[in-house]
This record gives C-alpha cells, structure tokens and sequence, in this order.
C-alpha cells in the first residue's frame, strides 16, 4: 500500500531455519521447518489456473474492512453490482482484506457474510483471495461504528489488524489471533471458490494515525513473531489453498526472506515504473515459483496498466492492481495526500479504475484490460 521501489539483492530460499544457541550455556534450542509445498505442486496449481487478473477490491461505499464485513454494514446490492462490473472487464480475481475484530464480534455471523461473499463472486467466475493481517495505516482499530475519513485523503479510514496494541505485548494476542486464523481456515480449508490465502499484508509498515499526529515508526522485525506464528498457525490447518506473504520491501532482510521461504506462491508489491518492475521481476524469478504481483498501479508514480500489465502477461505472473471504483477509500489521491493538502479531485487519477457511477477514468485503459483478459 505504500510506495516502494525494488532494486535490492534478491535472497535465497531456504526450507529450513535453525536458530540455535549454545547448549552449555541452557539457551534455548529453537527450529522452524517450513512444510512450503514443493516447486513442482506449486508449479501443477498455477497451471490449473486461467492468466489471473484482478484488483485489490473493497466496496466503494466502505472505508475499510470493517466497514466491509460488520453485519449493520455488509451491503451484497452493492458488491454484486460491483462484481458485474469486474467480469465485465475480465477480471477473475480479487484481493480482498478481512479483519480479526469482526471475527472476535461474531465469529459465525462474519463466516457467513464470507460465504456470502463467495456466492457473489462465484456467480461472476471471481475467485478471491483473502488477506488475513495487515500492518498498513491506522494502528488502533476499533469495531463499530467507523471513521467517515479525511477529504482528499489516500485511504485515511483503513485499520491495521491486529494494530500496535498487539504489537506491544504479542504474547497476550496470540491466543485470540491464534483461534481467529485457525477458524477461519477450517471453516473454508477446501472451498474451491477461495483461490488462496494472503497471511499478512506488508509485514513491517505503519501508517498515519490522523494529519494531527506524529506518524508512527514502521514496525519493522518487530513484526515478524506474528510473521512466524500465523505461517505456524496456517501451517497446522493445511488447507488445500495455497499460502503466501507478498514481499514489498527488501530492506526488511529477515523479513523476506522468511516469506519467501514459506509461501507456496511467491507474490509481491511494486508501484514503480516499467524498468524497476522488470529488474525486480528478473530478480524474484531466480526463485523458481510462480509469481502474482498482489500490489501495483500508481499513475503517479509511473506504474501504469499501459506498461506493466503487458508485462505481466509475458512473463506469465498474475496481476492484482490496486483500486477499482472510486469510492470512500479516496486512493484517487496520491500518498502524499497525508503530507500536502488537496482541494479537490486530482487530474492525473493515482488509483482506481472507475467513478462512482461506474464509468471509466480512462476509456483507453479498459479498453487495454478488456483486450489482455480477453473480454474484447
């Protein structure tokens, strides 16, 4: 969700950690094994698939994921107009964020507003793929009634989840997040209509709190416990849709390196322009997995579907853009939004693929989606 450009050293797959200290010394002997589905079973699943094409999908009349999927606001009229208008395009997936507090309010009742979900979105050949945590934006979520968010503003209603408060002291979350993620991968381990599972959006990140204060430091490793567990979490139930944990910033060594050690699909974020995205893609290619790129599409910043949405066809990788109507997430407005003030609707359109009304920002650009999906 934020803007970071990709031209650091790639790191190696590893399918076992083992961090040990001295025995003599009565320290600890830790070993994580990762149980990674092979390259070859990896490989068999992507080619099941059709060329995946989608966005990174919230309804336009919700400001977050809460908004999304509490019951007094979970809205099926607008979400199946919406997914009409996805497989209009060509779009067969979505990339579509969940959260653990509407979970913890009613477990059953978020359970089956996602089986509703899916029924929607099945009927529209759209097979999602559902982000369990997230470290991006408001650290401090709350269930409820949510924020009506800051005009001109990127995103300034989304919640991370679990937030800083879990940061502080994880052993006291995880036995919640713990019950949270194993539920819910139970509950839909074998639905066909679930195209994979998204563990945790940018370990790492941070995000603003309001214009009025001081933005946080990002987490960095302080995330990775969380990272760790909900592989281990995920990991118990097995389901039989492949994992992933997207790589966005390759300063976090630790960080990656992990991920990429223990997702079955190796996936990614990168909002830069057509040249970086190609290096970057050279890079992660090394690793020998299938690939989706689960965040890019900035005008602004020169990641544009002109450019690299050819070049994801051609190298075969999946390719989930942010944004698709224009709605109370504001990602019209560029990141810097948060820093500068905007007074109205920007000319040059940072996210998003349509207006509210369901016309296209640009004609010519759906006209492009159309014709790679083969809509035309």
């Amino acid at each position: 969700m934020k803007k970071f450009l990709f031209l650091l050293p790639v790191f190696l797959i590893l399918t076992l950690f083992v961090s040990c200290k001295d025995a003599n010394k009565g320290t600890k002997v830790e070993i994580f094994l990762s149980k990674t589905w092979p390259k070859e079973k990896a490989a068999a699943w992507m080619a099941e698939q059709p060329w995946l094409v989608g966005c990174d999908y919230i309804p336009a009349n919700a400001i977050n994921q809460l908004e999304m999927w509490q019951a007094e606001t979970f809205d099926t009229v607008t979400i199946a107009k919406e997914m009409t208008l996805a497989k209009s395009i060509g779009f067969n997936t979505l990339r579509v964020y969940l959260h653990s507090l509407a979970w913890e309010a009613d477990s059953a009742g978020f359970k089956n507003r996602i089986n509703t979900f899916l029924d929607i979105t099945s009927r529209n050949g759209i097979r999602p793929l559902f982000v369990i945590f997230d470290d991006c934006w408001n650290p401090y979520p709350k269930i409820g009634a949510q924020p009506q968010g800051i005009p001109f503003t990127h995103n300034s209603g989304w919640v991370q989840d679990p937030g800083m408060d879990a940061h502080k002291n994880w052993e006291a979350a995880f036995p919640k997040l713990e019950r949270y993620v194993k539920d819910l991968l139970t509950s839909f381990a074998d639905d066909k209509r679930i195209l994979m599972w998204d563990l945790y959006n940018e370990p790492g990140n941070a995000g603003p709190i309001s214009k009025d204060v001081p933005r946080p430091a990002a987490y960095g490793n302080e995330s990775m416990p969380l990272v760790k567990k909900v592989f281990e979490w995920a990991r118990a139930v097995n389901p039989s849709q492949p994992l992933t944990m997207g790589i966005w910033n390759l300063d976090l060594k630790e960080l990656n390196e992990f991920q990429i050690a223990n997702s079955d699909i190796l996936t990614y974020h990168n909002y830069s322009n057509l040249e970086d995205h190609a290096r970057e893609i050279k890079f992660l290619q090394m690793h020998g997995r299938p690939m989706i790129c689960t965040e890019y599409m900035s005008r602004g910043s020169k990641s544009t579907f002109a450019d690299i949405l050819p070049l994801l066809k051609e190298n075969h990788i999946g390719a989930i853009n942010w944004g698709f109507i224009n709605g109370k997430t504001q990602t019209i407005y560029p990141w810097d939004s948060w820093d500068k003030e905007y007074k109205g609707v920007p000319d040059l359109w940072f996210h998003d693929i349509f207006n509210a009304d369901h016309t296209p920002y640009d004609a010519n650009e759906v006209e492009l989606i159309k014709s790679l999906t083969g809509v035309n």
